[in-house]
């Protein structure tokens, strides 16, 4: 097994009130969710409660391969969310994380701070497919706060 931990940080336009529904609501993570243009991320049930589990599948447009298996484990909106996540491709487990997200009230925004700390059950190669996958889900995490100023 291989493991890492990785932090991304923005001060963004929005207040942690703004910010809370584009990080937990379903329509809103499939739009900033999606790592790469052309990849896509579909919900395929969500139950946003402490103990609730989202279920998305993520990948080319065309065939999304991943399956993405979320657990909610605390929600204090508006500033702090935990859950886990669970990738699959066919029936197998590739790795699984634990993400953190806190949003600190600053100025007329706030300050994110997302947390990733992922374990490969398949080698290291998952861990950059771990990482590759975070940094376009935050980019275009920004590029929709972007649109909401």
């Amino acid at each position: 097994m291989t493991t890492d931990t990785f932090t991304y940080t923005r001060d963004v336009a929005l207040s942690p009130a703004r910010m809370w529904p584009l990080l937990t609501r379903p329509e809103m993570r499939a739009q900033w969710g999606a790592p790469d243009e052309g990849m896509t991320l579909e919900t395929i049930a969500s139950d946003l409660r402490v103990g609730g589990t989202d279920h998305q599948r993520c990948g080319p447009a065309d065939a999304p391969e991943f399956e993405s298996l979320t657990r909610w484990y605390h929600l204090g909106e508006p500033d702090t969310a935990v859950y886990t996540e669970v990738i699959e491709a066919g029936g197998m487990a590739l790795g699984a994380s634990l993400v953190t997200l806190q949003l600190e009230p600053r100025d007329s925004g706030s300050t994110l701070t997302v947390t990733v700390a992922v374990s490969s059950f398949v080698g290291p190669d998952m861990i950059a497919e771990f990482k590759g996958g975070w940094d376009g889900s935050m980019a275009g995490l920004d590029r929709l706060i972007a649109q909401q100023t």
